[in-house]
């Protein structure tokens, strides 16, 4: 793959082994296996719209967020109209998705400077989505992914977490940096998107938070060394 602006500042990742490696493959292809179709939950139109159903989505339900958006894009629809947004009309359109007044701050102040610095286009690259007001890597990984497919990094969200723990494919329970890491040093580079949405498809269906019976899937079966079903397995035995 030719060396490209985009792909110049990954973090150093980790050494794995060769094992370690063919086990990650056998689990991503379990995966896709089991999810053939991976995709992101958010509903957009434009790479615009992503990032800001992205902002939204902290400590928010990816539903209620799809419930959110038509009417604030309906409203807004460019970063033109979202940067020059009265703040009490968007506190009321964004209002249900929880802590209202810093989504529309992040919403606005972003949008100002893709305007000023990017001529109104979402920026294409890590560095320049850092930039902007409310984006952090997890955020500016969903865009890179989903908007560009651009692979800089795997989303990190808390499905991501307990797979990667409950699986053995990380050893850090809460640092979600050393988390992404592990994943980007253990899969293709060209399967990161992919990932993330492959494991928060599983941890919905199957690998979910709280569990009171060990879930009836092969693939929890097989890889889920460290999970608390393992345990309930071999205590019905």
């Amino acid at each position: 793959m030719p060396k490209t602006k985009q792909y110049e500042d990954l973090p150093k990742l980790p050494e794995k082994t060769e094992k370690q490696k063919e086990r990650a493959q056998k689990i991503l292809d379990e995966l896709y296996k089991h999810y053939p179709n991976p995709h992101c939950a958010l509903d957009h139109r434009n790479p615009f719209e992503l990032l800001c159903a992205t902002i939204l989505s902290a400590q928010c339900t990816d539903v209620r967020v799809n419930k959110t958006t038509p009417d604030l894009f309906e409203a807004y629809p460019t970063p033109e109209l979202m940067a020059e947004a009265p703040d009490e009309e968007l506190h009321e359109l964004v209002r249900s998705t929880g802590f209202y007044r810093n989504k529309s701050k992040a919403l606005k102040r972003s949008s100002q400077t893709i305007v000023e610095k990017h001529d109104g286009q979402v920026p294409q690259n890590m560095d320049a989505l850092l930039e902007l007001y409310g984006v952090a890597r997890k955020t500016a990984n969903v865009v890179l992914g989903n908007a560009f497919n651009i692979n800089v990094g795997v989303v990190v969200d808390t499905h991501v977490r307990r797979f990667s723990n409950r699986y053995g494919l990380t050893e850090h329970e809460k640092n979600t940096d050393k988390i992404e890491r592990d994943l980007m040093a253990l899969f293709p580079r060209d399967t990161w998107t992919d990932l993330s949405h492959l494991m928060i498809h599983h941890g919905r269906n199957a690998c979910k938070a709280r569990i009171s019976e060990p879930p009836d899937h092969p693939l929890c079966e097989q890889y889920g060394i460290h999970c608390e079903c393992q345990e309930m397995r071999q205590a019905a035995e």
